[in-house]
């Protein structure tokens, strides 16, 4: 069976969608029972109706094995080292550095949690850095939301830096011939400006969060690394899969087989040091085992991306992201034709609007399915406009990467986040995600077009020491707004 590409089968999918995104705004049912029932009703009219949307067999090329695997086996890997104690260590050494002000604490993570990104990926990121962020979250007596939230929008937008930091580069710049170096000297520079935008829209948004607390603040004691043992062993683990993630394109290694290995290697050792020092019994080191499995995977997280993947798989096999990727394409023609724009208008118009046609559909879908198909569509025009048509690759790269921060599923990250919060019995709700990360994704996008007219306008050289100027004009201003908050001033 294969999946009709008729206007009503996309019409259906496209309703079905718009309403699994108002029942998650409404948090009318938990978001997995509402994800499923999606993906139910989906497969219930592919067999019962002549409409067949996603057919079963087609369902499973659409699930992310290497995305489900690779948070599995990270979030395992987690587990472990949360048993050394680093964890509480670092959080100590965090919340002493902010000297009991949350607002320092905001840009801390917002530039630690940025710089990893693009080192590692995203999700990788968040993995480690959430459960450290609430933790000090709580020391601080402030919302946790109000650090997770900036946390898990800095890792996106830092991730959209290099080639490796989001799965979306990793397509476009395989698809394209884009090297990594080709990545950080047109896009890491804008990407810095809007580390600072996101810092800078997080104090105002939770400013009253954010406000210095009354009282003197009492540094909380660093608690001592429990298993020194266990941290040695995981920490040169995780450096080996570190090393995996930065030479995929050598060994050619899925992001998930590094991980799956680390992840069994740490659990093997920690076994290991645990029978040899303690003695268990063997029920007690089966249970050993099963409680990373039962306490540090997020079950209910990987489930919520199954079927997504599979609701977003009936998108891409009725055709409907396909179609709205060549009204795009016939949308930039029309206009460059209806006004008369020149080379360079039309260029410009172009990577304007498969910026913002990117952002808005990374914030309702997948941005991984959605690069996929665009790519053949940009590079047609990449083949058929005049220029620098560069910027069009870079105009998807950003669309896509900063377009999941406007809403609780538009990237994977978002939903790690969510789940980590809803375990900690902080649930950051699906509307109160979106009053943040909307602002956000405007902000960046609108800084991203910024980027792309200067870029084509005025050349790739012009816009990256623009970007680097505007860099340096942020922190100074930064640096002085952090100076008149300072106690004392």
């Amino acid at each position: 069976m294969h999946s009709t590409t008729d206007p009503a089968s996309q019409a259906v999918v496209a309703a079905t969608i718009a309403v699994l995104f108002a029942v998650l705004a409404r948090e009318a049912a938990h978001r997995v029972l509402i994800v499923l029932a999606a993906a139910a009703w989906l497969f219930a009219i592919t067999y019962l109706t002549p409409l067949h949307l996603i057919p079963f067999e087609q369902a499973w090329h659409h699930i992310d094995l290497n995305v489900l695997l690779l948070l599995a086996a990270m979030m395992a890997y987690v587990g472990v080292l949360k048993d050394t104690g680093v964890f509480e260590w670092a959080a100590a050494r965090l919340t002493r550095a902010t000297g009991g002000r949350a607002r320092a604490a905001v840009t801390i993570f917002v530039w630690v949690t940025a710089l990893v990104s693009a080192i590692l990926d995203n999700v990788t990121t968040v993995i480690f850095v959430a459960p450290i962020a609430i933790t000090v979250a709580r020391a601080l007596r402030m919302p946790v939301a109000a650090l997770l939230l900036p946390v898990v929008m800095a890792s996106n937008v830092g991730g959209a830096a290099t080639l490796i930091g989001d799965p979306p580069n990793i397509i476009i710049g395989s698809g394209a011939g884009i090297p990594f170096a080709a990545f950080l000297t047109n896009v890491a520079a804008p990407i810095v400006v809007m580390i600072f935008v996101v810092d800078a829209l997080a104090g105002r948004f939770y400013r009253a969060a954010l406000a210095p607390p009354a009282g003197t603040f009492t540094a909380p004691p660093v608690p001592p690394i429990s298993n020194i043992q266990l941290l040695r062993w995981t920490a040169a683990i995780g450096v080996l899969v570190f090393v995996g993630f930065l030479t995929q394109q050598l060994t050619g290694m899925p992001a998930a087989v590094p991980a799956m290995i680390g992840a069994a290697a740490a659990m093997a050792i920690q076994d290991y040091l645990h029978v040899r020092n303690n003695a268990p019994t063997a029920e007690e080191r089966t249970h050993g085992i099963l409680v990373v499995f039962e306490r540090d995977i997020e079950w209910p997280t990987l489930a919520f991306f199954t079927f997504l993947f599979i609701v977003v798989g009936a998108a891409v096999e009725t055709g409907l992201i396909g179609r709205v990727a060549a009204l795009l394409s016939q949308g930039i023609h029309a206009a460059s034709t209806t006004f008369s724009l020149g080379d360079r208008g039309t260029l410009l118009f172009a990577a304007i609007v498969i910026c913002w046609a990117s952002g808005l559909l990374s914030a309702l879908v997948d941005n991984i399915p959605f690069v996929a198909v665009a790519m053949p569509v940009v590079q047609s025009l990449a083949g058929e406009l005049h220029g620098d048509t560069m910027a069009l690759w870079w105009a998807l790269s950003l669309g896509a990467c900063l377009g999941g921060n406007g809403s609780a599923v538009g990237a994977s990250a978002n939903v790690t986040v969510t789940g980590f919060a809803e375990r900690e019995r902080e649930p950051i709700s699906f509307a109160e995600f979106m009053r943040f990360g909307v602002p956000v994704t405007a902000a960046t996008l609108l800084a991203a077009s910024a980027y792309l007219t200067i870029y084509v306008l005025l050349g790739a050289r012009v816009a990256f020491w623009s970007s680097l100027a505007l860099a340096v004009v942020a922190f100074a201003a930064q640096r002085a707004a952090s100076i008149r908050r300072s106690p004392g001033y």
